[in-house]
Parts: C-alpha cells; sequence; structure tokens
C-alpha cells in the first residue's frame, strides 16, 4: 500500500496490446510497463515480492537510480536495479522478462533459497529488504572511510555507531509503541520498536480492518505474566497494548496464515477468506503519532495458492 496519488491516463489507440484492450487503456498510465516474470522451478514466491515491489513507486524509482550511479560490484541490489532497468526500458508495455541473474545472486547468498522448494514469500521480503538497506549503509561506511583517508583525517572520533538509515527506511520503515499501564499505581511506561512490515494474525470471516484492530487489542498481564513496575518495585497486574507511533510512506501487511496446531502437532495453513479495502487509514495510532490522517492505496497483493 502506498500513500495516495493521482495516475496520468493516457489513451492506447490502436497499438493497445491484447491485454490493454481486455482491461482499457485507462488503466494504464503513461510509460507504465507490465512484464511477467519466467519461473524457474518454484520461484513464484520471489516473483510475486519482485513484482509487487515493482509498482511501489519510490522504491522502484531509488532502484533505478542506484542502476545510474557509477558501476558497482555486482551484488543483489545491482542485480536488482539491472531487472528493473530491464523491465522500465522495454519499447513494448506487455511481455515476459526472465530474472535469470537475480535468481541466481539470491541463490549464492543464501541457502536458504538455494534450491528448487516453495519459499515464504514474507520471508523473501524481509530478507531482500534487509539485505539492500546493508548494502547501502555498507556503501556509505566506505564513502566516509575513502573520504577522511582522503583528507588525512582518519584520527577524527566516530561520532557514533549507529548504522544511517536508508531509503529503504524511508520507504517502509515506520515505529511501533508498545505501552504498559500498571493498574496499581496507574505508571504507564512505553517502548519504541522500528519494522519493516506489520505482521497479524487471521481469523475466519474477517477483514484486514478487523486484523489491526485486533492486533492493538488490550492485553492484561496477570497471575504468572504479572509485570513488574519500576514505580511499586514488585510485580503488579498491568495492561498492555501495541499503537503505531510513526506511519510508514508504505505499509506492508503480512497476514500470518500459518498456525501451530496442537493436536496435529505441527503448523496447519489458515486459509480464511479475508477482505480488505482500496483504501486504509490506521486508526490504530499513538496520542502522538505523526500523520494520523495519512491515506494508503492498495498496490499489490500476494496470494500463495495452496496448502504448505
Amino acid at each position: 500500500m502506498t500513500v495516495r496519488n493521482i495516475a496520468s491516463i493516457c489513451n492506447m489507440g490502436t497499438n493497445a496490446s491484447a491485454l490493454e484492450k481486455d482491461i482499457g487503456p485507462e488503466q494504464f498510465p503513461i510509460n507504465e510497463h507490465y512484464f511477467g516474470l519466467v519461473n524457474f522451478g518454484n520461484t513464484c514466491y520471489c516473483n510475486s515480492v519482485l513484482q509487487a515491489l515493482y509498482f511501489c513507486r519510490p522504491f522502484r524509482e531509488n532502484v533505478l537510480a542506484y542502476k545510474a550511479q557509477q558501476k558497482k560490484k555486482e551484488n543483489l541490489l545491482t542485480c536488482l536495479a539491472d531487472l528493473f532497468h530491464s523491465i522500465a526500458t522495454q519499447k513494448k508495455k506487455v511481455g515476459v522478462i526472465p530474472p535469470k541473474k537475480f535468481i541466481s545472486r539470491l541463490r549464492k547468498e543464501n541457502d536458504l533459497f538455494d534450491n528448487y522448494m516453495q519459499q515464504d514469500a514474507h520471508e523473501f521480503l524481509n530478507y531482500l529488504l534487509n539485505t539492500i538497506a546493508d548494502i547501502l549503509q555498507e556503501e556509505k561506511k566506505q564513502e566516509k572511510q575513502n573520504g577522511k583517508l582522503k583528507n588525512g583525517n582518519m584520527n577524527e572520533p566516530v561520532e557514533n555507531n549507529k548504522p544511517e538509515l536508508t531509503w529503504v527506511h524511508e520507504i517502509f520503515q515506520g515505529t511501533l509503541t508498545n505501552e504498559t499501564r500498571c493498574l496499581n499505581c496507574e505508571t504507564v511506561s512505553s517502548k519504541d520498536e522500528d519494522f519493516l512490515d506489520l505482521s497479524v494474525d487471521v481469523e475466519q470471516n474477517t477483514s484486514i480492518t478487523h486484523c489491526l484492530r485486533d492486533f492493538s487489542n488490550t492485553e492484561t498481564l496477570c497471575s504468572e505474566q504479572k509485570y513488574y513496575c519500576e514505580t511499586c518495585c514488585s510485580k503488579q497486574e498491568a495492561q498492555k497494548r501495541m499503537r503505531v507511533k510513526k506511519l510508514p510512506m508504505i505499509l506492508a501487511l503480512h497476514l500470518k496464515r500459518f498456525k501451530y496446531m496442537e493436536q496435529l502437532h505441527r503448523y496447519t495453513k489458515l486459509s480464511y477468506r479475508v477482505v480488505f479495502p482500496l483504501e486504509l487509514r490506521l486508526f490504530n495510532t499513538s496520542s502522538d503519532a505523526v500523520n494520523l490522517d495519512r491515506m494508503y492505496d492498495l498496490v499489490a497483493v500476494v496470494v500463495h495458492c495452496g496448502r504448505k
């Protein structure tokens, strides 16, 4: 989901493809390309995520900008940039492209994906975003070190060891705040936690809105799970809840469709129908949240068909 924007519309005329004629020319923005990705043996989990990311414009624009920079040593990001550039510069509007170079690099860098088995799309998304962020942070670090060498300032103290935020964080990162209220002294403590996506539980006959409401439901800590209150200096009953403190530019939601079944001693897929809106405004925000009225438009949905 991305922040609402207005897409320009173009008239396809007599050169429209069969897809454009079927869907309708008004659905195709100017200079957009719609290319399928070849499946190299159960790589649909990867292809579907790449398709979703390609149509997240801020992400795509940054990847293409990376491609335009000085030639770099091959890594997962350079391979992704080559793939996106190949799609964006096609003369045709629709077609198919084999992401062979990207898949090869992915399998080389992570043993988890170095096979022909089905993998988890959410796990791949997390790996990809974190890997890209690591690459960008390492390059920034190298640039700073090279700058110090050039200026002869190697003995300059390092301001802090905290990694710099990258455009991956600017696009996808939000902040959750975990609020805990002691029921004895009413003291409220909070702890912030950054996220690149929100994982929410699903139930039967539910919706995205309901899933988000459940995510922020108040939980009572009692009995053996009592909360240690710093003010009371003892364990007390308390109430805990999660709120969104900083809304991301692009909101990635992960529906937790696998649940451990005690009687079966294994995880089972929950194939429940989940209703989702084309527009979404988050309501489970903290009192000091930024951009409370931010509206999200649905851009992509990744759905796995099958039991495993």
